[in-house]
């Protein structure tokens, strides 16, 4: 990546951290530049600079030491540098005796009303942004943590309409106030090679950057100025795409859904998503190219190719709250956040037992704030919190079912938000992935029990009668126990699915929650298509009480669906269709 990542980043050397775009003169008193990085929780600031000689510098020192002391370093260095200067030069030598020796230069610091600042201030308290360093002759403005780019990154794989989201990390600056401005390749004149790199700047000056058909075969560039929106800027950083736009799919599975969602919906209405979008880890096994999906391009289960369709589809929703489920890590952090960041969308991630891959939610940032986030492992939870002791008691009685859920990696994500508009109005969130085995439902009745009473706890205990909504892949179709009791709020000990697989692992139990739930996009016929199997298994559930359905996104139709035999394919990019749908208030 660093190949790839070059930096725009002029010299110390007259580059005001106010100058937004690069521009090449020096602020009129031609001062140089001493930035100073000083953050609270960390023992040492770090000082650079560029010493009249052209050397550069940079010294950390401990916050709490007095600014004497590093002021006597800096003119040592000064020294040092004159000194190494005088070596080069058999004329300074003659005039300036013994070989290396130099006078050091005065060093004192100046405070931004031009009073001098005492030699026993503490250095984290003597370096404010804006004051003045002289060393010698030369005069420095300081710059106290400005605005920074500590990773800039672009996709590897790159598609004509599809949106470009890059990886912004900064330091004392936030992507929403950076400048952002896109550049593309120019075409070579004749088909032929072009004699060098030549850049052509494109109209687009927005962090997501979506490239039409006319630049496929042509990389892009991304020059990218950090900003704190207070008007002070940093040094930019430019990154170059690794490879060149590559023409898109065509139509996808999820164009005609965004006909219904072009904008977000209201502050009295909250649009939900649920989808399980297929892990990488288990898209790109040889068991998953060639008996799973041996219908789907290989390249179609790449997950670059893959992130793409992902980015595209989430972004087109609109949506106030998006649950996730079967999130690789480095998916969420590198791909999903950042570009869902750039749709106003703030990410929380749990991950599962000893796996790679967990759950996501997002929440619209101007519609919500996260109050409390309450995530829990089913197996963890079971033996060590007291809420479930009775559970974990009945449990006990049947080992071969105990030890069979106690080895499941299921995890439960459950977040508390609270509207920024009617503070009044908070919202139970949950969401999570029960255990797949068509044979397991047992396991999910009891992972559904610990989900309930931990959900319970959080919605009537801690903030009590707020409305819960409980998203996610449940594998559990709605003639299943697990789909039973969620719904009806209750399981009786004879259920079927308590010998699910076999006598021989039979486990009996009388389970109830308190809660009024409806699946709020009904029972579709599929909500998981694959060549072997397809059934309904995800859902979202609303609290009916508090809670009502004001539309459902309708799910694409059978035909685009198989237009490419079944899911994953090259216009949709998960085996699971995402459920949509908009809900409000009572």
């Amino acid at each position: 990546m660093w190949r790839r990542l070059r930096s725009a980043l002029r010299s110390l050397r007259g580059s005001p951290a106010a100058s937004p775009h690069g521009g090449g003169g020096r602020p009129p008193a031609a001062m140089e530049r001493a930035v100073v990085r000083c953050v609270p929780s960390e023992p040492k600031l770090s000082l650079r600079f560029v010493l009249p000689d052209g050397s550069a510098r940079h010294m950390q020192r401990d916050q709490e030491e007095p600014l004497g002391r590093a002021l006597a370093r800096i003119a040592t260095n000064a020294a040092k540098g004159q000194g190494k200067a005088g070596k080069k030069s058999k004329k300074a030598r003659a005039e300036g005796g013994a070989e290396g020796e130099a006078a050091v230069p005065a060093v004192r610091l100046f405070s931004r009303d031009g009073a001098a600042v005492a030699e026993e201030v503490p250095n984290a308290a003597a370096w404010q942004d804006g004051a003045v360093l002289h060393i010698g002759d030369a005069r420095y403005r300081v710059e106290r943590n400005p605005p920074a780019l500590t990773e800039l990154r672009l996709p590897r794989s790159l598609l004509a309409g599809f949106p470009v989201c890059p990886k912004v990390s900064a330091e004392f600056a936030a992507p929403q106030h950076c400048l952002f401005r896109w550049f593309r390749e120019q075409r070579p004149a004749g088909g032929g090679e072009a004699a060098g790199e030549a850049w052509v700047e494109t109209a687009a000056a927005e962090r997501v950057f979506t490239p039409s058909n006319a630049l496929v075969g042509l990389r892009l560039k991304l020059r990218c100025t950090p900003g704190d929106g207070e008007q002070r800027y940093g040094p930019a950083l430019e990154v170059e795409s690794s490879g060149p736009v590559e023409a898109g799919p065509g139509a996808c599975t999820f164009d005609a859904r965004h006909l219904y969602t072009k904008k977000v919906c209201g502050h009295g209405s909250v649009r939900t998503v649920s989808y399980n979008i297929l892990a990488d880890t288990y898209a790109q096994t040889e068991f998953s190219r060639t008996v799973l999906y041996p219908y789907c391009a290989p390249y179609a289960l790449e997950i670059d190719y893959r992130q793409n369709l992902l980015k595209k589809e989430l972004a087109g929703y609109s949506a106030d709250l998006i649950c996730l489920q079967e999130v690789d890590k480095s998916v969420f952090v590198d791909s999903l956040a950042p570009a869902l960041d750039a749709f106003g969308l703030e990410g929380l991630f749990k991950i599962k037992e000893k796996q790679h891959e967990g759950l996501a939610t997002f929440y619209r940032r101007d519609k919500f704030s996260l109050l409390s986030q309450h995530d829990i492992a089913f197996s963890e939870a079971l033996l060590s919190e007291p809420l479930h002791k009775e559970l974990c008691e009945q449990l006990a009685k049947y080992p071969l079912v105990q030890e069979k859920v106690l080895q499941r990696s299921s995890v439960l994500q459950v977040s508390v938000l609270q509207s920024t508009t009617d503070p009044s109005r908070k919202l139970c969130v949950a969401n999570t992935h029960l255990y797949w085995h068509p044979k397991g439902g047992n396991i999910r009745l009891i992972q559904v029990a610990v989900a309930m009473s931990h959900i319970q706890h959080v919605a009537c205990d801690l903030y009590p009668g707020i409305p819960v909504i409980f998203c996610g892949d449940f594998n559990s179709t709605p003639s299943s126990g697990a789909y039973s009791f969620i719904s009806s709020g209750g399981i009786a000990e004879d259920h079927e699915d308590w010998v699910s697989n076999g006598e021989e692992e039979r486990c009996s139990m009388s389970l109830s929650h308190p809660f009024k739930l409806l699946s709020a996009c009904g029972e579709p016929a599929y909500t998981n298509y694959v060549g072997g199997f397809h059934g309904c298994l995800d859902y979202i559930f609303i609290d009916r009480n508090a809670l009502e359905v004001e539309q459902v996104i309708p799910l694409p139709s059978h035909e685009e669906i198989t237009t490419h035999q079944a899911l994953p394919s090259v216009s949709h990019p998960s085996d699971h269709i995402a459920l949509i749908c908009d809900l409000k208030w009572k």
